[in-house]
């Protein structure tokens, strides 16, 4: 438990995305997970129902309690869902993070096309939490919000990614996910210092695709407490998301978009707990 990750997210009662996916990703990684709830999503494999925002001040007050007694070795922003929460969690972060690595996933929209953010919401991710984060990890809708520039090839991927490095952080992993007729699924990272790479893995024909991009996110934040570079985290994030999705592409699990196999290197455990 010498590493330790905050997740600075929504919440999914059935497990598959939000501060429970990245828990589970946490410590699928070795790390030690924490949480900071941000609102009250009320969501299963099918969609989204409802959406309870929390006091302002209990969101306060989680940050408080956890930088007051664990310091993260890296934070993981996902679901803000208002323009006040980003403002709270922004100006906390900036006066008491200011050297933890922060991977931000700027969530807009779940998998069944409902709103995790609210549309006026939008500007304030973009000048408040985008340019204090170590790395954003947009999929290609999200760019096309923050950036009003759609990507149809790897090509046009670059040229957003630019663009989105002109809001300001550090670095920027834009996926690829959404490309169509691409046998691969390839992920591209560009630096403020203009280095980049790409990352690729083959596409894996699936419907369980349930909270993929809280998973990255996370996988990369926990990567990043472990000491690794930005780089290394990046690649070796992707590498578990496609095993977690290969494993998790026949399984059946709720009655919509199933979850990934977060555990796919480490169940079964029973033998294990029962060794002398």
């Amino acid at each position: 438990m010498k590493y330790k990750a905050l997740s600075i997210a929504g919440f999914d009662g059935s497990g598959g995305a939000g501060i429970q996916a990245d828990l589970k990703v946490f410590s699928a990684f070795g790390c030690y997970g924490m949480t900071v709830l941000t609102a009250l999503p009320v969501q299963n494999t099918t969609g989204v129902k409802k959406c309870y925002p929390l006091p302002l001040e209990s969101i306060k007050d989680q940050l408080e309690v956890i930088f007051e007694d664990i310091t993260p070795d890296a934070i993981k922003v996902g679901m803000l869902f208002s323009t006040e929460v980003v403002e709270l969690v922004s100006e906390f972060l900036s006066k008491y993070a200011a050297n933890i690595p922060i991977v931000v996933d700027p969530v807009m929209v779940a998998k069944s096309g409902d709103y995790l953010l609210l549309p006026e919401a939008v500007e304030f991710i973009k000048e408040k939490i985008i340019p204090m984060s170590t790395v954003i990890t947009p999929n290609l809708l999200e760019a096309e919000e923050l950036t009003g520039i759609k990507a149809s090839t790897e090509e046009e991927m670059s040229t957003v990614a630019q663009e989105l490095l002109k809001l300001g952080p550090k670095s920027v992993l834009l996926k690829g996910g959404h490309l169509e007729n691409c046998s691969e699924s390839c992920d591209l990272l560009i630096t403020a210092d203009n280095d980049y790479g790409w990352f690729s893995s083959l596409r894996i024909e699936t419907k369980n695709t349930h909270g993929t991009g809280c998973t990255l996110s996370a996988a990369i934040a926990a990567c990043l407490a472990l000491g690794l570079n930005l780089f290394e985290s990046c690649k070796i994030a992707k590498e578990y998301l496609s095993k977690a999705l290969e494993a998790a592409k026949n399984q059946r699990i709720g009655k919509g978009i199933g979850p990934v196999h977060h555990f796919y290197h480490l169940w079964p455990t029973l033998n294990k707990i029962m060794e002398e």
